[in-house]
């Protein structure tokens, strides 16, 4: 197994009770395994992208369930029969570039979604997100928004996303149903996403629980794991890495 600094194995742990109620951690065992392989310093962008598709199917798969389902007929060898279709039609938002890494796998699952892309990233001396490519529609035809964002530090980008998705998706009659997915997420960034939009449910793969005494995560979370958008696109400066002599699972 990857061994972990001293202290950090604990900080790892589901906590449900201490979370926020929409706050939704996944205890899926898969998930854990294969998070704990894209942090290997060999997995390359081929292997990494493979195993972040998987995760966020998993992710997906938990992020859809409850879906409304509308009855409909299908024309089967038998003869016409009944049964049932997703009754909204459902955005995938993700935020680039990391958030990428993960709408394969969301367009698999939810296969006549629409695809709005959002560019943001945080300024490096104000640490304020900045909105710099936005592709959303004028018309609001969506009923449920997706944001993928992979691993949120302090969770500013993601709340920003959030933000736009509202103001876009909103009008005095209608309200646009938004859910938030991440593969790994700080304890600070889970909670100021839920204190910022606690009407949006959060589902995260792991939380690196670990802070400092002034509340501020340690870096990096989850050591190894590293800025999924430099790895995916292989802009980290590592090239280092053997893509054949990796066991995923």
């Amino acid at each position: 197994p990857d061994s972990l600094p001293a202290g950090r194995s604990a900080a790892f742990m589901p906590s449900p009770s201490s979370d926020p109620p929409n706050v939704l951690q996944s205890s899926h065992p898969l998930i854990l395994h294969k998070i704990t392989q894209m942090r290997k310093a060999k997995a390359g962008p081929k292997y990494l992208n493979q195993l972040l598709r998987e995760v966020s199917t998993f992710l997906c798969y938990e992020a859809t369930a409850d879906l409304e389902m509308e009855p409909c007929a299908v024309t089967s060898r038998l003869g016409e029969e009944k049964g049932q279709r997703l009754a909204n039609r459902v955005a995938i938002v993700p935020v680039m570039r990391g958030g990428l890494g993960m709408l394969e796998a969301m367009t698999e699952m939810v296969c006549n979604a629409r695809v709005y892309h959002l560019g943001i990233y945080r300024d490096k001396k104000s640490l304020m997100p900045v909105e710099y490519y936005n592709k959303l529609p004028k018309r609001v035809t969506v009923q449920t928004a997706f944001v993928l964002d992979p691993c949120p530090l302090s969770g500013a980008t993601a709340i920003a996303a959030i933000d736009i998705l509202k103001a876009w998706g909103s009008t005095a009659d209608f309200k646009l149903r938004i859910k938030f997915v991440c593969i790994g997420a700080s304890q600070q960034a889970v909670d100021n996403i839920s204190s910022a939009h606690p009407d949006v449910p959060i589902h995260v793969g792991l939380i690196d629980r670990l802070h400092d005494p002034d509340g501020a995560p340690l870096a990096p979370i989850l050591p190894g794991l590293g800025d999924i958008g430099d790895r995916l696109f292989g802009t980290d400066g590592n090239d280092d890495f053997d893509e054949d002599g990796l066991d995923g699972a």
